[in-house]
């Protein structure tokens, strides 16, 4: 499947959709660390999702989708480049939050670890907001021209195959939030078979983690 039914290219909904995500998630970790009722078990499993999901989605753009680009219009390159210089400055932000270390005390609480989560998880969380009002207006429009759609369910499955297995019921649940169901239906379809039938469980896992992550379930 290669359009939505909206007319979109799938390059376009997918990558919106995987930013969504990314604003999503970032700005739940920083409400989360905040909240000194949300197990910490909770925050270092949002925590792992973004700092491998993140980081993958950056390097995946950089190491395969930027020379798919520049090699059909070469005018890209410096707009391309300045956006892998942003990455290695979300990286930076992403080692801090990833060095947090959290640990239950007799209280549970380890509010060190926890004020030291959000202070890197709202780095994490500006960063990544900024960048991707950086990088949406010039990336859209040029998945559109220049990236056909046989090149991207190529793109895409490299992708799904090399997917840390980090978290993955939380992209499922962020999916459900962020997209509307046709389009993330249409995403998902490029799964492998053997998950599929995983993914009621997936997201029941997810609805309950979320609700824990936003203090209203546990």
């Amino acid at each position: 499947m290669t359009m939505d039914p909206l007319g979109d290219p799938m390059a376009v909904v997918e990558t919106r959709l995987a930013h969504d995500v990314h604003r999503a998630a970032t700005s739940l970790l920083a409400q989360a660390a905040a909240n000194r009722s949300v197990p910490l078990g909770a925050l270092t499993q949002l925590r792992d999702f973004l700092v491998a999901n993140i980081r993958h989605h950056h390097e995946s753009e950089d190491g395969d989708l930027w020379p798919q680009i520049v090699a059909v219009a070469p005018s890209a390159a410096r707009a391309l480049d300045a956006l892998s210089q942003e990455h290695e400055r979300l990286d930076a932000a992403l080692d801090a939050l990833d060095a947090v270390v959290m640990k239950e005390g007799d209280s549970g609480a380890d509010d060190e670890g926890r004020d030291a989560l959000r202070a890197a998880a709202v780095e994490v969380r500006d960063t990544v907001h900024d960048h991707l009002a950086h990088e949406e207006p010039f990336l859209l429009p040029a998945l559109r021209d220049h990236i056909t759609p046989a090149a991207w369910q190529d793109f895409s499955q490299r992708v799904i195959a090399t997917t840390p297995p980090v978290g993955g019921h939380l992209m499922i649940g962020f999916l459900d939030e962020v997209g509307k169901p046709d389009e993330v239906e249409a995403m998902l379809a490029a799964l492998p078979e053997p998950v599929r039938p995983l993914l009621p469980a997936m997201r029941l896992q997810a609805a309950q983690d979320l609700r824990v992550l936003r203090g209203t379930g546990s």
